[in-house]
C-alpha cells in the first residue's frame, strides 16, 4: 500500500467543501477525504483509494458496509414508501426484538439520533422522578444536546461536581442542572449522590465510557446507590448496544439499568435510535397512563422510519446467527493484542485500552481509568500513528477501532503489517 493520491475530482470536492461547509467538513471527520462507497470491511474514496475501515461510520456498520441481505430488504421497502409518520410493521417488530434482547427494556420509543435519544431518556427520568438535576460522568459522550455537552471533554476540568460547558451557545442555567462525577470513581460518585439525592432526577452513564472499561465493582456500586435512592439509572448504549453482545453492555457486564439508549448498530447504518426501559418510566410518554402535568410528548418526523426499521431487523437477524459475536471478538482480540505487543517490543510507552470489539491506544506510561488520566496521553504521537495508518490504507477516526463481522483474516494481517510500519515511524 502507498500514500493515497487525490484525483482532480476529489480535490475539486474538497475545495467546494471548504467553501460551503464550516471547517470544510460535516462536523465529524475533519480529514480532506471524500468517501465514495463501502463494501464489507472496506471503503473507497472518490480518487479510488481503498481502505480497511475501522471507523465503520462511527460504529453502525457492525455487519459491514452494503450487506447484501440488508440492501435487499431496504430495496423492497423503498418501493412501498419511505416514511409515514404512523405505525408500521417493521418498527413494531423492531421494538419487540429490542424488548426480547435488552435486559432493561419493557417499552421502547424510537428517535432518529443519539442526541435525541439521550435527551429524551434524561427527560423521562426527570418526569418520573420529579427532580431536575442529572448526574453525568466527566468525559462521557451523550450526543450534542445541551445537557450532554457539559464536561464532555473539558480542557480545564472543574472540581467535582461542577459542570463545565463544552460548547458556545448553551444557557448558563444548564450548568446548575448538571452534576459531574468521575468515571470509575465510585466513592466520589456515591458521595455526590448522597449529598444531592433529593435534587437528582436521573444518572446517565456510558457503561463503557468512550474507551474506558468499568473497573470491577463500579457499575455494581452505581446501580446499588441509585437503587437505594430510587433514582433512575440510564445506560447510554448508543455505542455498545448490540456491539458488546446481543443484550449490549448491560448483558456483557451483568448490570441492568432502568433506562437505556440504543443506536448505531440497531439500524444497520440508517438514522434510527431508541429509548428503552422500565414500563413505569416509559409510561410518561403515554398521555393516557399518567396524571395531568406528567405527560412527556416524544414526537419525531422520522422516528421509527420503516426503511431504517427494516434495515435494523435484518441487521439484528444477522447478529443472532451462531458464531457472529465470537468472530467479532476473536478478530478484535488479534488486532488489539498484536498492537500492544508491537508497542511493548519497541519500548514505546502506550496502553491499548478497551474491549475486543472496540478499543484504541493511548500513548502514556500511566494507567488509563478515567477522563483525567486520558489527558496524560501524547496527542502528537496519536496523530502520527493515525496518519501512518491512513497512508497504508487503514482508516479510523481520531480514536477507536470499531471491529465488524466483515473484517477478514487478511484484513487483520494487513492491519498488523501497517502497525509494524507505524510503530517504526514512531521510533524514528
Amino acid at each position: 500500500m502507498c500514500p493515497r493520491d487525490m484525483t482532480s475530482r476529489e480535490q475539486e470536492l474538497v475545495s467546494i467543501a471548504h467553501r460551503v461547509l464550516p471547517g470544510g467538513s460535516l462536523g465529524n471527520i475533519a480529514k480532506d477525504l471524500v468517501i465514495d462507497r463501502g463494501e464489507g470491511s472496506h471503503i473507497w474514496d472518490v480518487s479510488g483509494n481503498q481502505y480497511i475501515d475501522y471507523l465503520l461510520g462511527s460504529g453502525p456498520m457492525l455487519v459491514g458496509h452494503a450487506h447484501p441481505e440488508v440492501l435487499e430488504v431496504v430495496r423492497d421497502q423503498l418501493e412501498k414508501g419511505t416514511t409515514f409518520f404512523a405505525g408500521n410493521e417493521h418498527a413494531i417488530l423492531l421494538a419487540d426484538e429490542v424488548v426480547k434482547a435488552v435486559p432493561c427494556a419493557e417499552k421502547v420509543r424510537f428517535s432518529s439520533t443519539g442526541s435525541e435519544a439521550t435527551l429524551y431518556a434524561m427527560r423521562a427520568a426527570r418526569a418520573y422522578r420529579g427532580r431536575d438535576k442529572i448526574l453525568k460522568f466527566e468525559g462521557g459522550f451523550h450526543g450534542m444536546n445541551d445537557y450532554a455537552l457539559m464536561s464532555m471533554a473539558p480542557a480545564n476540568p472543574a472540581p467535582f461536581p461542577q459542570a463545565v460547558p463544552d460548547s458556545a451557545g448553551i444557557p448558563k442555567s444548564i450548568q446548575d442542572e448538571m452534576l459531574i462525577a468521575p468515571f470509575n470513581g465510585i466513592e466520589t460518585t456515591t458521595a455526590i449522590i448522597e449529598q444531592h439525592h433529593d435534587e437528582i432526577g436521573g444518572v446517565i452513564v456510558e457503561p463503557f465510557q468512550r474507551l474506558l472499561p468499568p473497573q470491577p465493582g463500579f457499575l455494581e456500586g452505581l446501580r446499588e446507590i441509585t437503587e437505594h435512592y430510587q433514582i433512575p439509572l440510564i445506560f447510554d448504549e448508543v455505542v455498545t448496544g448490540f456491539r458488546f453482545g446481543y443484550g449490549g453492555a448491560q448483558e456483557f457486564y451483568g448490570v441492568t439499568p432502568d433506562l437505556c439508549t440504543l443506536g448505531k448498530a440497531i439500524a444497520g447504518g440508517f438514522p434510527l435510535t431508541a429509548i428503552a426501559g422500565r414500563g413505569d418510566i416509559m409510561a410518561h410518554m403515554d398521555k393516557g397512563s399518567v396524571d395531568d402535568g406528567e405527560f412527556m410528548p416524544q414526537i419525531g418526523t422520522l422516528s421509527g422510519n420503516p426503511v431504517a426499521a427494516v434495515a435494523g431487523l435484518k441487521t439484528l437477524e444477522i447478529l443472532r446467527r451462531e458464531g457472529t459475536y465470537d468472530r467479532i471478538f476473536a478478530t478484535g482480540a488479534r488486532i488489539k493484542n498484536a498492537l500492544q505487543k508491537l508497542l511493548d517490543e519497541a519500548e514505546i510507552p502506550a496502553k491499548v485500552i478497551g474491549e475486543a470489539s472496540l478499543f484504541d491506544v493511548f500513548f502514556t506510561e500511566g494507567d488509563v481509568t478515567d477522563y483525567r488520566s486520558t489527558l496524560e496521553a501524547d496527542p502528537v504521537a496519536m496523530a502520527r500513528f493515525n496518519s501512518s495508518l491512513l497512508e497504508q490504507g487503514v482508516f479510523k477516526g481520531a480514536s477507536k477501532f470499531y471491529i465488524s463481522a466483515a473484517h477478514s483474516d487478511q484484513d487483520v494481517e494487513e492491519t498488523i503489517a501497517a502497525f509494524e510500519t507505524a510503530v517504526e515511524h514512531l521510533k524514528g
